[in-house]
């Protein structure tokens, strides 16, 4: 049904899935730069379209709404919510009486930005396991949340202008709603405001925030993508907000002075809770640490790495 050619390729329809190379026809589940190319002919959700299109160009695109099934290419393909930032999708893939979910990276903890994940049943399942090492047992987000906009106040308070570094397109308009949704108002870099414009073209509301234009305003709080900054006056505290966080070294790796975990993937409880919903025959994972594969087996998982150079053959 699937084989792997640097990458996951649905062998019927020859559909590239995920591919950082262009291809002749590719899916894509969300438009995070690791996961997309210019294409020649892109299938990926309405929300992805129109963020693929701002970030790499107008492109040929076959738009999949969630939970509408399309006969493509000799197979029937539906995409279904994955929570991990707006347009993102699970695909599944039927194919002469057999099934495929492929999660795409995915969370199963609310967002304020994404529709929530929407597991459904599959024989085979294709999943990404980030996370998938014990440490990685995240705090409850709500605890998580009231210790950030706590150190936001203190940060403000003390005369200091808060910092966030966060991935321009998803964790940006998380924090931003977060933020504007407990009274902060919140100022963009250049690179995040055009994606959260998207975000409110398509429904969804980000609060009381603007681009950045060379001022900040008392109370204010400045959000960047990884690698940029804002020419600020004054004394700056820099935060992240992700899943790494849960690593007490990751502060300095990050180099910011508070590291909160935050995350908008599927944590390690998570993932044997994904496959558990799934109830897949077999299960690759991908994206994530092979000693999971060797937990999913302890637990009479059948399971195996899928992203291993391997495994250049038919499944």
């Amino acid at each position: 049904m699937f084989h792997w050619d640097g990458g996951l390729k649905l062998t019927t329809p020859d559909l590239a899935i995920d591919f950082r190379r262009r291809q002749p026809r590719a899916f894509i589940s969300h438009a995070h730069a690791d996961h997309m190319a210019r294409h020649q002919y892109a299938l990926c959700t309405p929300a992805t379209a129109a963020l693929y299109h701002l970030r790499l160009g107008k492109r040929p695109v076959r738009e999949l709404p969630y939970r509408e099934p399309v006969d493509w290419g000799g197979v029937r393909l539906t995409t279904y919510p994955a929570g991990h930032c707006l347009g993102s999708a699970m695909l599944l893939a039927e194919d002469a009486g057999q099934s495929l979910l492929y999660s795409g990276d995915f969370q199963l903890r609310p967002s304020l930005t994404a529709e929530p994940a929407e597991l459904v049943p599959a024989d085979i399942f294709v999943l990404e396991s980030t996370f998938g090492s014990p440490e990685y047992r995240l705090p409850d987000r709500d605890s998580v949340v009231a210790q950030f906009l706590e150190l936001v106040e203190k940060t403000i308070a003390g005369g200091a202008a808060p910092m966030v570094v966060a991935y321009a397109l998803g964790k940006s308009q998380e924090v931003t709603r977060i933020l504007t949704g407990a009274g902060f108002p919140v100022v963009q870099h250049g690179l995040v405001y055009p994606i959260s414009q998207v975000y409110e073209q398509l429904g969804v509301p980000l609060g009381n925030y603007r681009r950045w234009a060379g001022q900040l305003e008392p109370g204010e709080v400045v959000v960047v993508p990884p690698g940029h900054s804002v020419d600020l006056k004054g004394p700056v505290v820099r935060f992240a907000l992700t899943g790494w966080a849960q690593d007490p070294r990751a502060k300095y790796r990050l180099k910011v002075d508070h590291a909160l975990p935050l995350s908008d993937h599927a944590d390690y409880d998570d993932l044997f809770e994904a496959v558990q919903r799934v109830g897949a025959k077999k299960v690759y994972c991908t994206h994530g640490p092979e000693s999971f594969v060797d937990c999913l087996r302890r637990r009479g998982v059948d399971a195996w790495p899928l992203d291993r150079p391997w495994q250049a053959r038919l499944f």
